[in-house]
């Protein structure tokens, strides 16, 4: 059976260890963790190395069986001193995290991929990979420029992270994935939605709060695992307004294990 994980974003207001236990309830066996906030003011749960919430948060995933699949979210913009983030990782690694993920928010792509590949540098010496996810509002914006980005840093640490929403909302589809070279596509992020986008104003509210569970709506999942590797890293990401965060871990991995086992 493949190994399942939930990203936090799913049922972000739940705390990291109410998290893991609602999830190892719900079946997964790993889950993401947002550690850091995707923009200043937004809500993240940092857990300092040595800390009393890392070391409490350290024992209920042993007692749970869980693992740190990835922690996030680091924005690489303009501005991003790269040293900043080395607590992050400290703690990262601490908790036995496989990959940190990231955006690219800077529009000068030589200068974003100078940032990336020294961030990849920082992280591999606490034996994380680092995964760039694309999404349609940001400087990143589609798979192409994502890989570009990796390819350009040259780094053995460094991937890419397909978000099932982000690929179809950007143009993408699963032949775009297909001219990717395997070694980039270490992680996948599960969800469906209506084959038709969104206006242009509701896209980052879909991502946010509107997704569907996985064989609930007509995106092509199927075709779309079928392009990755076959030991990618998979996990589900499906926050949405239509059920309590609870539930939702229920339903998404239900939902998920039944689609996975049809396919």
């Amino acid at each position: 059976m493949r190994p399942l994980g939930v990203a936090h974003l799913t049922a972000l207001d739940q705390a990291p260890i109410a998290l893991v236990r609602e999830a190892a309830r719900a079946g997964f066996c790993s889950v993401g963790l947002r550690l850091h906030p995707v923009m200043p003011g937004a809500l993240a749960y940092p857990q300092p190395v040595g800390s009393p919430a890392a070391r409490e948060l350290q024992r209920v995933l042993a007692g749970e069986g869980m693992r740190v699949s990835d922690i996030e979210f680091v924005s690489l913009t303009a501005q991003l001193q790269v040293a900043e983030c080395e607590a992050l990782l400290a703690a990262g690694a601490e908790l036995g995290a496989v990959s940190l993920t990231v955006s690219g928010d800077d529009d000068d792509p030589v200068r974003l991929t100078h940032t990336f590949a020294a961030l990849c540098e920082l992280a591999s010496g606490y034996g994380l990979r680092v995964d760039l996810e694309f999404m349609r509002w940001r400087a990143v914006a589609n798979v192409q420029q994502a890989v570009a980005v990796v390819a350009g840093a040259g780094q053995g640490n460094a991937g890419v992270l397909v978000d099932a929403l982000h690929l179809y909302r950007s143009g993408g589809d699963e032949q775009a994935l297909a001219q990717v070279d395997p070694r980039y596509l270490r992680a996948v992020q599960l969800c469906d939605a209506p084959l038709q986008a969104p206006a242009e104003a509701l896209i980052i509210q879909e991502a946010r709060q509107g997704r569907l569970l996985p064989g609930r709506g007509q995106l092509p999942l199927t075709a779309l695992m079928n392009a990755l590797p076959a030991d990618v890293q998979v996990s589900v990401e499906t926050p949405s307004a239509l059920f309590a965060p609870e539930m939702g871990l229920e339903a998404a991995y239900e939902a998920t294990r039944s689609w996975l086992s049809r396919n």
